[in-house]
């Protein structure tokens, strides 16, 4: 009997495609890191503005702060703001990451930013993942406690102050008892989806919030790629 060549051979096209792959899609993501900065439509200072005025017109009320907040992003980015209001419960999804859980709201999402109402009511703690965004973290209720190894006294964030998480680096957080905040990523935001799912796949096997994740994340993506956001 003949041997059988074909998996050898199987293999080595499918490593062939991957090579080519590899190399196709190099330059293109080294061209777009460049200038990764072009496809940003949020500011740093921006959202810092929108947030202190969200905090000044609601007060104690977080709904009336995320109602300010929402509101006046869909005034200045009307294409590229979630359609869907933030009263609608079916918006609002629990996020398991890091061993940290709480619920988002989001705002916007595409392949370079997305911006989220995150938080919780009864406080959680976990690990802030390493990833390929920077992230921004404004604070609209509560604080926002954070550790970096080698530090003996804890980063303490009250309302109104924003958290920097640089890209790349890892943090504990914790947000005691009930907190709220405006969360900002901008860069590779892809990859940082591995991280949101995790726990969902692996611990907590909840099949529906991960399903309806997938959804609203997948319409925004599509939608901005649509008008021709990356």
């Amino acid at each position: 009997m003949a041997p059988n060549n074909s998996s050898p051979s199987g293999l080595i096209r499918l490593l062939t495609i991957i090579g080519v792959l590899i190399g196709a899609f190099t330059p293109i993501v080294y061209m777009i890191e460049r200038n990764l900065d072009k496809f940003f439509i949020f500011q740093i200072d921006e959202l810092q503005d929108v947030a202190l005025r969200g905090i000044q017109a609601g007060g104690n009320d977080t709904a009336k702060i995320v109602e300010s907040i929402v509101s006046e992003l869909k005034e200045k980015h009307p294409s590229h703001v979630n359609n869907n209001k933030w009263t609608v419960s079916e918006e609002w999804v629990f996020n398991n990451a890091g061993g940290a859980m709480g619920s988002m709201y989001l705002i916007h999402a595409s392949i370079t930013e997305y911006l989220i109402i995150f938080g919780t009511s009864v406080g959680t703690e976990g690990h802030s993942g390493r990833h390929t965004a920077d992230d921004y973290f404004y604070i609209l209720k509560g604080e926002e406690w954070a550790h970096a190894p080698g530090n003996f006294e804890p980063e303490i964030y009250p309302v109104g102050t924003m958290h920097h998480l640089h890209r790349g680096v890892v943090k504990q957080y914790r947000m005691p008892e009930g907190c709220f905040a405006l969360e900002y990523a901008r860069g590779w935001i892809p990859p940082m989806l591995f991280f949101g799912f995790a726990d969902g796949v692996f611990s907590t096997l909840d099949i529906q919030t991960m399903y309806r994740t997938v959804a609203i994340t997948g319409r925004e993506m599509i939608g901005n790629l649509l008008i021709g956001k990356i």
